[in-house]
């Protein structure tokens, strides 16, 4: 099945969240912020109740059930190619991964662990979640508009990829 690899990576995309999440949780709590690059990246533990920019704090419950129908729907996308071109199914993938990510961090902590912070603009504090939902939001959004062909959202009858 062509879709399994999509939700393999998916599923490392997750693992590699998650990890970033214990181990900032492990060991950046009370430390402030630890800085990788001198006026441009580090690493800041903040708790978001929210998401993006901290929008709609306090509703994490509500952002979970979101984060879930999102997720299966993304899913469904990916199996019924409904974007059936193979980079469509590759964003869809880091969006599905960035969906699961969070959620995985709503349903079990009540927050999502964010950590990567950039110190040359005042900016919110992010995660690898957040990063494969905004690199595939963007690209996807990008093919849509600049390189998407009439007819092209139409599945081949016997549902391969063509590339």
């Amino acid at each position: 099945m062509k879709a399994a690899r999509y939700y393999l990576a998916a599923a490392l995309l997750v693992v590699l969240d998650q990890v970033t999440k214990v181990l900032t949780r492990a060991y950046l709590v009370g430390q402030g912020t630890v800085v990788l690059i001198p006026g441009v990246v580090g690493l800041t533990y903040v708790e978001n109740t929210g998401m993006a920019f901290s929008s709609f704090s306090g509703y994490t419950p509500v952002l979970a059930v979101l984060s879930f129908v999102v997720s299966v729907l993304l899913a469904v996308a990916i199996w019924k190619k409904w974007l059936p071109h193979p980079f469509c199914q590759w964003m869809l993938t880091l969006i599905l991964a960035g969906a699961v990510g969070n959620l995985i961090d709503r349903a079990f902590l009540g927050y999502v662990t964010d950590m990567i912070q950039v110190l040359f603009i005042n900016f919110a504090v992010f995660n690898v979640a957040d990063c494969c939902v905004v690199v595939g939001g963007i690209l996807l959004a990008v093919y849509v508009i600049f390189f998407w062909k009439d007819g092209e959202a139409k599945p081949s009858a016997s549902g391969e990829d063509k590339a």
